[in-house]
């Protein structure tokens, strides 16, 4: 099961209502949780070629990946919300002791990394869809993130 499948599976468990899913596959095992009311509903999930971890995954309601919110609620409205696509670990650099991406402060444009979320033992790369200025870092560096959790906030040009 790749993160796209992962990502239309969140989706879907969000807005079915189920409180928890779990699927298990040979050597694959998966767990979403909502903070919904639970409701009983069954569905059936079509069959996906195993994968050789066994990662198990929680998220919260889904949105669109890596795309800017709507306004963060702070003293400056226009500030747009740079969200995490994928359940994973949060890093600010490429790896320990280079240079961050990016910094408060710095200029970025649409396209630029900005951070790298690791889930399930691959690296993917976060990219800007906007372009502007960084004002503030909401995530620490190797800190666990969630799906649709804020990481960046940004000053659009």
């Amino acid at each position: 099961m790749d993160i796209k499948q992962i990502q239309d599976l969140i989706k879907f468990v969000s807005k079915s209502g189920v409180n928890e899913v779990s699927i298990e596959e040979q050597d694959f095992k998966i767990t979403i949780k909502t903070n919904q009311e639970p409701t009983y509903v069954t569905a059936s999930v079509p069959a996906v070629a195993p994968v050789a971890a066994a990662p198990v995954a929680q998220a919260a309601a889904p949105a669109p990946v890596a795309t800017p919110a709507a306004p963060a609620a702070s003293a400056d409205a226009n500030l747009i919300t740079i969200k995490s696509p994928m359940i994973g670990t949060f890093y600010r650099s490429a790896g320990p002791g280079k240079p961050s991406f990016v910094n408060i402060g710095d200029d970025i444009n649409t396209g630029s990394v900005l951070c790298i979320v690791e889930a399930m033992k691959l690296f993917n790369e976060i990219e800007s869809e906007v372009s502007g200025k960084i004002v503030k870092i909401l995530v620490e560096d190797a800190q666990p993130v969630e799906y649709d959790q804020p990481l960046f906030l940004v000053e659009p040009k």
